[in-house]
């Protein structure tokens, strides 16, 4: 077995965990401007996350106005210009990259690997995207809200394999486990591993593997190792 492609989650895998009171503030962010309890607001985020991560309540003020108005709330122009501003910019400080992520990317691109992101997400990453400092070390990104598909959906990972031009049995996919990814990166060939660092046990997400019984690496730099010498990926 060998690779020639290298597929990273996002969230939880190339910037930090994003512990529960994390949300809680961002959150409160948003919903002060326009006159929603913090608590009933985040509630709302969360259960609207699946409609969100797949783009079906439009762009940011358009989602904003769908999911206030689901609290009684019919905000104005102000209050939504405000609540959308407030939610973008907290969203971006979740984008920070763990320390060895583009340490990690670099080696890889140097080694000759292909790189791709594969990431449940909602529209602040895609409006995002091209401004973040990995974006040019990154062969492909699929996101979620820009495809109608969450993981563990089997065409992301073939869409991902065929935009790398890798087949499925030549990637090895890095995630920490949130929507089912492991399990449905494996169930298309792939080679899945688990990024389980210091601050997994703190990461808020949804649907995590946390029984994953496959391998797993405490740091991103362990990658490049493994994707050097696949003998190294042991559960």
């Amino acid at each position: 077995m060998s690779f020639s492609a290298v597929i990273f989650d996002f969230f939880g895998t190339l910037t930090p965990s994003t512990p529960a009171g994390i949300w809680d503030e961002h959150a409160a962010r948003s919903a002060a401007p326009l006159g929603i309890p913090k608590q009933q607001w985040r509630r709302t985020l969360d259960d609207s996350f699946p409609e969100r991560a797949m783009g079906t309540l439009g762009d940011l003020p358009q989602t904003i106005r769908a999911l206030a108005q689901r609290c009684g709330v019919d905000p104005d122009d102000e209050a939504l210009t405000a609540a959308t501003a407030a939610r973008l910019a907290s969203q971006r400080e979740l984008f920070v990259l763990r320390d060895d992520a583009l340490d990690t990317l670099e080696r890889l691109r140097r080694d000759g690997f292909r790189i791709g992101v594969l990431s449940d997400c909602t529209i602040e990453l895609a409006q995002t995207w091209p401004a973040l400092p990995l974006a040019h070390l990154v062969d492909t990104v699929v996101l979620s809200c820009q495809e109608g598909r969450r993981k563990p959906d089997p065409e992301l990972f073939r869409q991902v394999a065929r935009e790398l031009d890798t087949p499925t049995g030549e990637c090895l996919y890095v995630g920490d486990g949130g929507g089912d990814e492991l399990s449905g990166a494996t169930a298309q060939g792939m080679t899945a591993v688990m990024l389980r660092a210091g601050d997994w046990a703190t990461n808020d997400t949804h649907a995590r593997e946390d029984g994953w019984p496959g391998p797993c690496f405490p740091t991103l730099s362990h990658v490049v190792s493994a994707a050097r010498d696949p003998s190294l990926i042991t559960a």
